[in-house]
């Protein structure tokens, strides 16, 4: 079983205190720490949001209206807590909400049997990816204490809608849960 860990948008304007702050953030980092670490993700794909040099539509009005983060080259890198981890894995950079319009990361999609899904926005980014993966018919594990959202209320919505995916195209459960399974087998009951 090959599982790609995709890792959305841990970038420092969602730590705590920060402009775009996303609830349990450091525990996410953490925990999405504790997969790499244990090597049981065979690759890993670490995503960031970049403003778009000539946007159009919405994402004109959406980048005029989020400058302040967008110039700002501290709030869009990665956490600190993954600096170990730049540089042995690849940062791919998107200017849109789902990872999956990374066209590297879209051909490494299609070399993994599960792409195992954390990270930020759980209510925007993560969200958008996820449907987008749906399509592509691979399988999807959502950590679904690997994934921050902005209010736990919203996260917990999203947790709702993708429960509607579960068992045939998705699977959620919480990062010990996944990291104790064998093989192929997930349970999705946790």
């Amino acid at each position: 079983m090959e599982d790609l860990l995709l890792v959305i948008d841990m970038q420092n304007v969602y730590t705590e205190g920060q402009k775009w702050e996303c609830e349990e953030i450091q525990k996410t980092a953490d925990l999405i720490n504790k997969v790499i670490d244990s090597g049981k993700c065979k690759r890993v794909i670490f995503t960031k949001y970049v403003c778009q040099e000539k946007p159009k539509g919405n994402w004109k009005k959406y980048n005029e209206m989020n400058r302040e983060v967008n110039e700002n080259h501290w709030a869009n890198e990665i956490m600190d807590a993954f600096h170990e981890k730049i540089g042995v894995w690849p940062v791919y950079e998107k200017n849109v909400y789902s990872s999956y319009s990374v066209p590297e990361l879209a051909c490494e999609v299609r070399n993994a049997d599960r792409v195992v899904i954390t990270g930020v926005v759980a209510e925007c980014c993560v969200l958008s990816t996820i449907f987008q993966l749906i399509d592509t018919g691979v399988e999807i594990i959502y950590l679904n204490d690997g994934v921050a959202g902005m209010k736990t209320e919203k996260k917990k919505a999203v947790e709702l809608i993708l429960s509607g995916f579960e068992p045939m195209h998705l699977k959620m459960m919480e990062t010990d849960t996944y990291l104790s399974q064998e093989g192929e087998e997930t349970d999705s009951s946790e």
